[in-house]
């Protein structure tokens, strides 16, 4: 292994195998359900396992084959479910044995194809390695499995007055792992910053089945940040198995405001104008129009559906402070034209507010039945411009678009709403797409910035970085995982792919990747 790891703490464990556990009936359900070409692996995988922990009938493999984009071209091998460390050893082991990609997977609600399987890997889901380990309030962290869910770890946290910060919209069905996998954010993340600012350290096994541990739960660690290389690598780098987590105190107070605009440029020098006064709120969430009303229709959160835009903006911290802020952004909402300033008058309306964001993805099923969503990063003052040009590209395409998202730090959520039914509508869809990603591009932004790069992106990350850039994040890459096992064919572009970074060290006359 590459000498970069040696700054982590490698614990290599035997794979622990019981044989007795593959009994008759299932040699014969591997006969029945599983690709030919899969009958060795499969009858391997489950005398390592257990047979309730594989899968390879072809409706599982299909649930598999997708995550939550649109993207449909996945084709999953068969499917493990560990429930601890040594089973994912002994699914890597297995695969590497047979001759096998490893696609980790946590609960499939990833937006950009990072989820789907590519060349029949064998599928590690660690939605059954879903245990809260151990807290310690005292220090502020917790152990958690990978596939404890973003929402159930902040309620069992509760009773100790903290909580998980990271609140994706999916918090409710997401977890942990896919959360570290992808440098997940939400609405909260503009003063409590994505994933990698809440996770310490990460137990992972790696492509050669080795067990090592990145960070530590020291103030300052030792060597080079290697879990902060592994949160947001999609997979690529290892299969998470145990991440402690930063515990984040429940605030003293909190504050949530909807205001309420009729012109979104209003709506967006608000935002500016909250930021340049020196406040940083906790969220600062936009809808426009057309997302408003789905959303109302579809909670009921009491926003007004005539509004051009509705902002939700929240304080939190000690009251006083609190208290100050939500004057402070009550004035210049008022500047700004504001046509509606509320504040919430209590938690269940505070509830009803956030279920309304929340629900954005969801409402547009009362719009067209399909959506294709996008998440790109703008900057904050180039954000009018952009949603105007949005808004002239879907009308040339002659789609339906709702924006919403998450103003504070300029990323942006266009849902392009469409009926895949309608012939020649996904190449509109498509094209539109392009065009989006692009002009955020062109207006000094980013690809991504939380449901990463997977598949959909990937063959964008020429534009956004040179051919050395790229070359160095596949050299990464390598050094966790030099055999190209882990998640291959996501994120980097195939001019540099695996192979041919394997070639690049082969040819290093100094030696250095030995």
């Amino acid at each position: 292994m590459v000498s970069v790891l040696t700054a982590t703490r490698r614990v290599f464990n035997p794979l622990r195998r019981n044989h007795n556990e593959a009994s008759a009936s299932a040699s014969n359900a591997v006969a029945d359900t599983a690709d030919s070409d899969d009958t060795a692996l499969v009858a391997d995988l489950i005398d390592a396992l257990g047979a309730d922990r594989v899968r390879a009938d072809s409706a599982a493999r299909y649930l598999a084959s997708h995550d939550a984009s649109i993207y449909r071209e996945g084709n999953a091998g068969p499917i493990c479910f560990p429930e601890s460390t040594e089973h994912v050893v002994a699914c890597v082991e297995a695969a590497v044995r047979h001759g096998r990609a490893i696609s980790p997977r946590g609960a499939g609600t990833g937006l950009a194809g990072g989820a789907a399987p590519l060349g029949r890997p064998v599928v590690v889901s660690t939605t059954r390695m879903n245990k809260l380990l151990s807290v310690d309030v005292e220090n502020g962290i917790a152990w958690v499995q990978p596939g404890i869910v973003n929402l159930d770890l902040s309620r069992a946290l509760a009773p100790h007055g903290v909580h998980f910060a990271p609140d994706p919209s999916s918090q409710s069905v997401c977890t942990i792992g896919g959360n570290v996998a992808n440098n997940s954010g939400g609405p909260h993340c503009l003063a409590y910053g994505v994933t990698s600012a809440h996770v310490l350290a990460i137990e992972a096994v790696l492509s050669d089945a080795s067990v090592v541990t990145l960070g530590d739960l020291t103030a300052e660690p030792a060597g080079y940040d290697l879990r902060g290389a592994f949160v947001g690598s999609e997979g690529m780098c290892g299969v998470a198995t145990a991440v402690a987590v930063r515990l984040t105190p429940n605030p003293p107070a909190v504050r949530t405001m909807m205001l309420a605009f009729q012109d979104v440029s209003h709506a967006a020098s608000t935002v500016s104008a909250i930021i340049a006064a020196g406040i940083v709120p906790a969220a600062i969430e936009m809808m426009d129009q057309r997302c408003v009303a789905a959303v109302e229709d579809f909670a009921q959160a009491g926003y007004p559906k005539d509004a051009a835009a509705v902002l939700l903006v929240e304080v939190d911290g000690p009251a006083g402070g609190v208290a100050i802020a939500g004057e402070k952004i009550a004035e210049i909402a008022e500047a700004n034209q504001a046509a509606t300033v509320r504040t919430a008058a209590d938690e269940d309306e505070r509830a009803r507010l956030w279920k309304g964001r929340k629900s954005a993805f969801g409402a547009v099923a009362n719009v067209m039945p399909d959506y294709y969503l996008h998440d790109t990063v703008v900057p904050r003052t180039k954000l009018v411009e952009v949603l105007e040009r949005i808004y002239e590209i879907v009308d040339r395409h002659d789609l339906i678009v709702l924006n919403v998202f998450h103003a504070g730090d300029g990323n942006l959520h266009p849902l392009l709403a469409y009926d895949s039914r309608v012939p020649g509508v996904r190449e509109r869809v498509h094209a539109a797409g392009r065009e989006i990603i692009e002009l955020s591009l062109d207006m000094g932004g980013a690809l991504t910035g939380e449901h990463g790069i997977g598949v959909e992106k990937r063959d964008y990350m020429n534009r956004m970085f040179s051919a050395v850039d790229l070359q160095q994040q596949g050299l990464l890459r390598s050094s966790f995982d030099p055999y190209c096992r882990m998640n291959p064919g996501k994120v980097l572009p195939s001019s540099h792919s695996c192979s041919d970074i394997s070639a690049l060290r082969a040819s290093d006359a100094a030696g250095v990747w030995g």
